[in-house]
């Protein structure tokens, strides 16, 4: 049994070893990917879990289809052309909309709390989306951004001041990279992109502006699939981010800066919109996804059927996190500048979720299997901590289930598989393993009912755990899904 022990104790060192992240600043980092990979993942970003994300712009006056309304009307997409010819002029412009972009019920105040109610940790709000409208007074962005038309307000700095005041979440920006109709990009795609006038006219001026001015620690960058990374001089960038800008030390950056990025290069992948592998990565990475199935940007022709439930924003969560992902969840407001109360009931229940469950989500780790083999939807995160005396190890395991087991109120599930199946398990007999495990679960609780007794068994290496009564667990309002914290104590002989 000794062997077994000893083997579980050093697979968790050195896990977890692989998956923290430090903050080393004392490294010069120049501009090319050989170099800027190198770079530590910011700490804080694996330990918050949960952020969330706003589009928010003029795509949201006219409020059907998507945030990509300018393109799909110009393209001539039926549903938007026959949209337009039934409620509009027919020389309307989509620079029109602006007028009406008035945000006059917007309170970023209201925003901000709700967020941290909802149990975010940072918000990434999109500064500029492809149509190029920005939410700050872009000097390179005369007459099209939120200060010369429409709100007449620098929303950047309303949204990034409640944060800061109200709030301990971080605060970060997305950017597009390409714009659909900026004439020096167009010119300079007609030549294929041999020429920077665009990048270094108009992008990298307001890239450094926004950094300079709202220091966001995360960049969240996109609209790159275009043009190659040395078009868009992501690497000179990043260098002088990461080296010079006033958040040097804690921003965090993804993974879309050019032809070929997306998944390889920068700080955490996203790889793409929605992204969940449910298996676990090595690199940090960030599955993106919205409460509407379909937009990023508010829209009126929706159907109830079209949002996750808030059952399936927690699957996403739980999945997420067992895999060593973080969730950047999406919420549009109106051109009023109002949350709609399906938003926000679905980001209160989903706070109420994790304020029971929060020691299973923020700051942990994943567990060496991140799902169970014998009970389907049961999903492991752990944290683990080492004794005074060097040798022993405290290490919580988390079973969360995400479908009540109705018909017999218990679970088999078996946390220890991946060590069973290993070769070194040759020298373990399944009764020495039963006897050994039975010594080192010290506890096993449910979460926000930590006051009950949790009745369970070991059979060899499997574990019944019997779920409390049912009444009493929708007394105290758990829902959604169901945390067991197993509390062990190992030791490396």
């Amino acid at each position: 049994m000794v062997y077994f022990i000893k083997y579980f104790s050093i697979v968790l060192i050195v896990s977890s070893f692989n998956l923290i992240y430090s903050d080393d600043v004392n490294i010069r980092y120049e501009p090319k990917w050989s170099s800027l990979d190198r770079r530590p993942l910011p700490s804080w970003y694996d330990e918050a879990k949960i952020g969330i994300f706003i589009h928010w712009g003029v795509y949201t006056v006219p409020s059907m289809g998507s945030e990509w309304f300018w393109i799909n009307w110009k393209k001539k997409n039926e549903k938007y052309v026959k949209f337009m010819e039934k409620n509009y002029k027919s020389d309307f412009s989509y620079q029109e909309f602006a007028r009406d972009f008035n945000a006059e019920l917007f309170n970023a105040t209201q925003w901000a709390l709700l967020f941290r109610d909802a149990g975010a940790k940072y918000v990434v709000l999109v500064s500029k989306h492809h149509d190029g409208y920005c939410l700050w007074p872009s000097p390179q962005s005369f007459g099209w951004n939120s200060m010369d038309v429409g709100p007449k307000l620098d929303i950047i700095r309303e949204v990034s001041s409640a944060i800061r005041q109200h709030t301990d979440l971080r605060f970060g920006v997305y950017y597009s990279l390409f714009e659909w109709f900026n004439r020096l990009y167009l010119n300079d795609k007609l030549h294929l992109f041999m020429r920077q006038d665009y990048v270094d006219n108009k992008m990298i001026p307001e890239q450094m502006y926004l950094v300079k001015t709202y220091q966001p620690e995360i960049i969240w960058s996109d609209g790159d699939w275009e043009a190659p990374v040395k078009y868009w001089k992501s690497q000179e960038f990043l260098a002088w981010l990461y080296n010079d800008s006033p958040v040097r030390d804690t921003v965090v950056v993804n993974d879309r800066w050019g032809i070929g990025t997306s998944c390889h290069h920068g700080g955490f992948h996203n790889c793409a919109d929605r992204y969940n592998p449910q298996t676990l990565l090595k690199h940090k990475w960030e599955n993106c996804f919205t409460f509407d199935k379909t937009s990023w940007g508010q829209r009126f022709d929706i159907k109830l059927s079209d949002f996750l439930t808030v059952e399936e924003i927690i699957s996403q969560i739980v999945t997420t996190v067992s895999c060593n992902g973080n969730v950047l969840i999406n919420v549009a407001p109106t051109k009023y500048g109002t949350i709609l109360p399906i938003f926000e009931e679905r980001l209160r229940e989903m706070g109420k979720w994790l304020k029971i469950n929060d020691e299973a989500i923020y700051g942990s780790k994943p567990w060496h299997q991140q799902n169970d083999t014998l009970t389907a939807n049961v999903w492991y995160t752990t944290k683990s901590d080492q004794r005074s005396n060097d040798v022993t190890f405290s290490v919580n395991i988390y079973a969360i289930v995400l479908e009540y087991p109705y018909k017999t109120n218990f679970i088999n599930i078996n946390p220890w598989n991946v060590f069973v199946k290993h070769p070194l398990a040759s020298y373990v007999n399944y009764k020495g393993l039963r006897e050994e495990l039975d010594t080192k679960i010290k506890s096993i609780t449910l979460l926000g009912l930590q006051n009950t007794t949790i009745e369970w068994a070991l059979n060899y290496s499997s574990l019944t755990i019997n779920f409390p009564d049912k009444r009493h667990i929708d007394h105290q309002g758990l829902k959604y899904a169901w945390t067991f914290k197993i509390a062990t104590e190992l030791s490396d002989f």
